[in-house]
């Protein structure tokens, strides 16, 4: 589990994918659900969490361990291997090759075109890093531009970078989107809901897309939902990404953040005010603004280069083997980190994410015992979820089964201790057309649906199934809520508030017997009725009209059905 999402709005998570081809059957039949084997699933986390996994670091001794309990686990469950290895042959893995770049020798940032030379230090004033794998990183006399909030949304006429060549220049970026300051979700983007193109990830994407050699994001507290001191930390140290064939050659040379009173003394610089540019880039029809300044900054870089595994097992469909639902769950945690006040330092991720590889496994039972649904079910277990979601990542850039004939599914991360609730949030809000799945199962299960805390923190692409959404797949992220039938919100409120404040990345993230785990069953049975109605029916729900995600999927489905 990312620590920038906070437990509540993450606990569980549910993908689903494709596109609507008709509505669900009228007075369809509610479908018997197997029993959830608490057994299996206690032993599962009580076996991932022992001190023996050392906090299930990938990458170091304890990965072939965890890999074999894993497949353990899956294997008795009546599972298939879903990869294929060397010539053919049936594997349960999936290597996934990473690297991990930390710059260093960092040179400070300076602007030049104007009276006087703007110098600007590391850490203090601005961070950057490269997406490149290379030893040495140069951006010597980058034209500066300012592009407002740094978007192209075709679907909603919008387009920041609008008849310029961003080509040896640096984009200058506002955080957010524009109208993130709005109270309600009126606006075109959704108002104060963050939509993707608020994420800082999805500006410096873009930024990549148009040729710029560089992109600085301007930082403002209240729009980014954090401190300078995150973000200086984060760019601080390691940055892990997935190897591609061009080691990063189609990313810009180098991204980066800069302070708020940083950019406004680079306007000045310019004659502008960055006041009036926000403003002026908060309506449609916005042009980019060049400012007549240079950028250069320079760093070296060291690399190491990795690999690590996702676990992969299939049940085969009936009648449609070839169209896939997906049930993942991320099995990595911390391994060793920060020792407590006894002397403990494993980070054992009990509930994160022990448990939900713990569902996984159920599942796998729930649905074996069941028979072969309509289309074939994938169990992914994915690592690499603490290092920037690789695992998934991973996966999505190459997947074993394609994405356009991937319905969807279910994504399970940190299920809470305790006892059933009454409701559940579903982060990131109404986003696809399978809601009516959703709103379905909810009902047959006497669930409500209670608000999403913070949606202005855009925590719904913050975990593994958005490395599928931002390539078409439609999904959902929703988490069980703190109202519990048993105490009401005030006990399921304390239980959240003890484990992010107590267990969280913490060594105390540990398994116990008298757990109460009558509300992980819940969790995993909700987990079965939504991935069971999408691989025995017949729907393929897609995005809503205008979502950020809806071309790619449309785009994806037209090549597909080309073929």
């Amino acid at each position: 589990m990312k620590n920038r999402k906070s437990f509540v709005s993450k606990v569980l998570n549910l993908l689903s994918g494709a596109v609507l081809a008709m509505p669900l059957a009228a007075g369809h039949a509610t479908p018997a659900v197997p029993p959830v084997d608490e057994g299996l699933m206690r032993d599962t986390i009580r076996t991932l969490a022992s001190d023996a996994f050392e906090g299930r670091g990938p990458g170091t001794a304890v990965e072939p361990k965890t890999l074999d309990a894993i497949i353990a686990r899956f294997e008795a469950a009546g599972l298939r291997p879903g990869n294929k290895g060397p010539e053919g042959k049936p594997t349960w893995l999936q290597d996934v090759p990473t690297a991990t770049i930390t710059a260093i020798n960092r040179s400070p940032l300076t602007i030049t075109g104007s009276a006087q030379t703007l110098t600007f230090k590391p850490s203090t004033d601005f961070v950057a890093g490269s997406y490149r794998i290379t030893p040495h990183t140069a951006v010597k006399d980058s034209e500066l531009v300012f592009v407002g909030y740094g978007i192209n949304a075709p679907e909603l006429g919008w387009n920041d970078y609008a008849g310029l060549d961003m080509h040896g220049k640096t984009a200058v970026i506002l955080v957010n989107d524009p109208d993130y300051a709005l109270e309600g979700e009126n606006g075109l983007f959704r108002g104060r809901r963050m939509t993707y193109y608020g994420r800082w990830t999805y500006k410096f994407e873009e930024a990549a897309r148009q040729g710029a050699t560089g992109a600085l994001i301007i930082h403002d507290t209240f729009p980014a939902a954090y401190g300078w001191q995150v973000v200086e930390s984060s760019w601080s140290g390691a940055q892990h990404f997935v190897q591609t064939a061009n080691d990063g050659a189609d990313q810009t040379v180098a991204n980066g953040w800069i302070q708020k009173p940083v950019a406004e003394a680079i306007l000045r610089a310019a004659g502008k005010d960055l006041a009036v540019l926000t403003a002026a880039a908060q309506a449609k029809g916005f042009k980019p603004v060049p400012l007549g300044l240079k950028a250069s900054l320079k760093f070296d870089n060291t690399i190491e280069k990795a690999n690590s595994h996702n676990v992969i097992g299939v049940l085969p469909g009936k009648t449609r083997p070839d169209e896939y639902v997906l049930y993942s769950a991320h099995w990595d945690h911390l391994g060793h980190c920060k020792a407590d006040a006894t002397g403990d330092d494993i980070c054992n991720g009990a509930v994160d994410n022990a448990t939900g590889v713990a569902a996984l496994a159920a599942l796998a039972k729930m649905n074996k015992a069941a028979g072969a649904a309509a289309r074939s079910q994938v169990f992914l277990a994915v690592t690499l979820e603490e290092s920037g979601l690789l695992g998934s990542e991973y996966y999505a850039q190459n997947p074993v089964y394609p994405l356009a004939k991937t319905v969807g599914g279910v994504n399970m991360d940190a299920l809470a201790v305790g006892g059933p609730a009454k409701d559940i949030t579903v982060t990131g809000g109404d986003k696809s057309e399978l809601t009516t799945i959703l709103r379905k199962v909810e009902g047959d299960m006497g669930l409500s649906e209670a608000p999403e805390e913070h949606p202005e923190r855009g925590h719904y692409y913050r975990s593994d199934h958005f490395s599928l959404a931002k390539r078409g797949v439609p999904m959902f992220d929703l988490g069980r809520g703190t109202d519990l039938v048993v105490g009401g919100k005030a006990a399921g409120q304390a239980a959240a508030d003890d484990y992010v404040n107590v267990r969280y990345h913490q060594p105390s993230d540990q398994y116990q017997e008298s757990w109460d785990i009558s509300g992980m069953v819940q969790d995993v049975k909700l987990f079965y009725r939504l991935g069971r109605e999408l691989a025995d029916s017949t729907v393929w729900p897609n995005w809503h009209p205008n979502d950020e995600f809806r071309a790619i999927r449309d785009k994806s489905l037209a090549e597909a059905k080309g073929k």
